[in-house]
């Protein structure tokens, strides 16, 4: 696909005098004086607003549009104004791909943002390689995103799915013997990031020995756990390691604690970081465990920025979700700053995707870089619930709390 595209730009550029022309007259060049200079910079992006993955879709739908409302509120990219063009795709994969190819087939948007889920991301993505158009993702972190051969795809987070728990992992096998768990219950959603997450974690303590007793995936809409909660109740398991996105993930803790389960240690993806989750589960979640790419304490230098405008447009601080989508806009805007151009053209959108394959960017979950298949070169945090409050336990250099271990009963 690479080349395909470096092919269409050559080819363009056969007609030198043409293009030039061309990009003088563009609206997405900075510095000119043209009849589209003072129109706005048009992002089209689809989300879940409704469906399975509602919940966290709104929360990217936040995060994008306060860096929006922050963006314009400093000059905007390129001296224009910038514009969202919001579309819900009911957390369905086809409707997605339709979304994308509206968006830019004939709303005629000027770059795109990814949407939420990995489910979600993947047939996005093809859409806009088909196309040619840089897209940068808040919330697709599976390993089979980067497997498809995209070479525009940019995933604006500390790490893939897998090695969401890589801190996590060391820190029990770091353990003395006689303190490791001896046994793993593993549940998740029939969901590519979820399972991710929680195989990333399983497969790293079973390679090491730890057996795994339980091992259940349910699908999407399921709501009654009961089944799930006996099973895992009667293996009394030592860890548990759950793979979820938000409503599934309290449902099952709810159904574990009616067992009367009580494992020594458990790490939960998704639910623990949305801030209704502890009234959600009854207020019980000392000791709970969950990998998060963002912390609202981080100490890099737009984070306090972004912490301070979020947080006095909506009354609360940023989740994760909120700060995965601000980020999008932080890399999307370095490449479209840097470049000089924000337009649909195969020069303007090849030139950004490059730009981005040869540089780094600081963004409030820390400085991103990506490989060949937009994977970034980090690590995500651990964090638990200690005393009442989620904080950073993991890794040692950055935590605000040491790690409990046993976890208290629930």
């Amino acid at each position: 696909m690479r080349a395909t595209r470096r092919l269409t730009v050559a080819a363009i550029a056969a007609t030198a005098a043409l293009s030039l022309s061309a990009c003088l007259a563009s609206p997405g060049q900075s510095g000119e004086e043209t009849d589209g200079a003072d129109d706005p910079i048009v992002i089209g992006v689809s989300l879940p607003l409704t469906g399975d993955f509602a919940e966290p879709g709104k929360g990217v739908q936040r995060g994008y549009e306060a860096w929006a409302a922050h963006t314009n509120e400093n000059g905007g990219l390129l001296g224009r104004q910038v514009e969202l063009v919001i579309v819900d795709d009911q957390s369905n994969a086809d409707r997605v791909a339709s979304d994308y190819e509206r968006l830019i087939n004939q709303d005629g948007v000027d770059l795109v943002f990814g949407p939420f889920s990995t489910r979600l991301v993947v047939p996005a993505a093809q859409v806009a390689q088909d196309y040619g158009f840089l897209f940068v993702e808040p919330a697709g972190a599976a390993a089979e995103v980067f497997t498809q051969g995209f070479d525009n795809l940019f995933y604006a987070a500390p790490a893939i799915a897998d090695d969401h728990y890589n801190h996590l992992a060391d820190d029990i096998l770091a353990l003395p013997e006689d303190e490791q768990p001896k046994s793993i219950a593993v549940a998740s959603m029939d969901d590519p990031f979820a399972m991710g997450t929680a195989y990333g974690l399983r497969d790293k303590l079973a390679e090491a020995g730890i057996e795994v007793v339980v091992d259940e995936v349910y699908p999407p809409n399921t709501t009654d756990f009961s089944g799930i909660a006996a099973k895992i109740a009667d293996s009394e398991a030592e860890l548990l390691i759950v793979g979820s996105q938000y409503q599934d993930g309290v449902n099952l803790v709810v159904a574990l604690q009616q067992q009367g389960y009580q494992p020594q240690m458990a790490a939960i993806s998704g639910a623990p970081t949305n801030a209704e989750f502890p009234a959600a589960i009854g207020d019980k979640t000392e000791g709970i465990l969950a990998p998060t790419g963002y912390t609202t304490t981080a100490p890099y230098p737009s984070n306090e920025e972004f912490v301070e405008a979020y947080t006095a447009e909506h009354g609360t601080p940023p989740a994760e979700d909120e700060a995965n989508a601000w980020t999008t806009g932080q890399v999307v805007a370095a490449a479209v700053e840097a470049v000089g151009c924000a337009d649909p053209t195969p020069e303007c959108q090849g030139q950004l995707i490059d730009w981005l394959h040869e540089n780094e960017v600081e963004t409030v979950v820390g400085t991103l870089g990506w490989d060949a298949e937009g994977r970034p070169q980090s690590a995500h945090l651990i964090q638990q619930y200690v005393d009442g409050e989620i904080k950073i336990v993991l890794p040692e250099d950055v935590k605000e709390a040491d790690l409990i271990h046993p976890k208290p009963e629930w």
